[in-house]
């Protein structure tokens, strides 16, 4: 399976525009910039492209590792909180926070909690980042 997602960038780095949009036409042409990723200009950045990604993907692996203990979610709601820092040789995305709640009926803590770190290791978002994932989860 592969999936696309495309960018266009005009311009120089601090007054160039670029577009952002996917295959499926979920986005399409939307605008990001030095001012979206740095300063509060409306528009996207890839930190939070990444973040929508991470929990999304986060939300659907809970549900796989659920259903292999015959549980199943009311909801899953997560967000991944990515920071963009200063490193030694430019920027780097350096940790993601994921907070995760859930309501999940016939689950005891235990068994959510290991969910929810299993969740963690094994999404398939998670392994592709290289950044410190630090995950904070509550049932609900």
């Amino acid at each position: 399976m592969q999936r696309k997602g495309s960018a266009v960038w005009k311009g120089d780095l601090k007054t160039g525009k670029g577009h952002v949009s996917t295959q499926s036409g979920a986005l399409k042409d939307n605008p990001y910039g030095f001012n979206t990723r740095f300063e509060d200009t409306p528009g996207t950045n890839p930190e939070e492209l990444v973040g929508a990604a991470h929990a999304s993907c986060y939300a659907m692996a809970m549900s796989l590792g659920l259903g292999e203990k015959d549980l199943k979610a009311d909801e899953i709601n997560a967000t991944a909180t990515v920071t963009l820092s200063k490193v030694d040789d430019g920027f780097a995305v350096t940790k993601v926070h994921l907070d995760v709640t859930a309501k999940i009926p016939g689950i005891n803590e235990a068994d959510f909690q290991d969910v929810a770190e299993a969740t963690k290791q094994n999404c398939p978002i998670s392994k592709l980042l290289t950044a410190d994932i630090t995950l904070d989860a509550k049932l609900v």
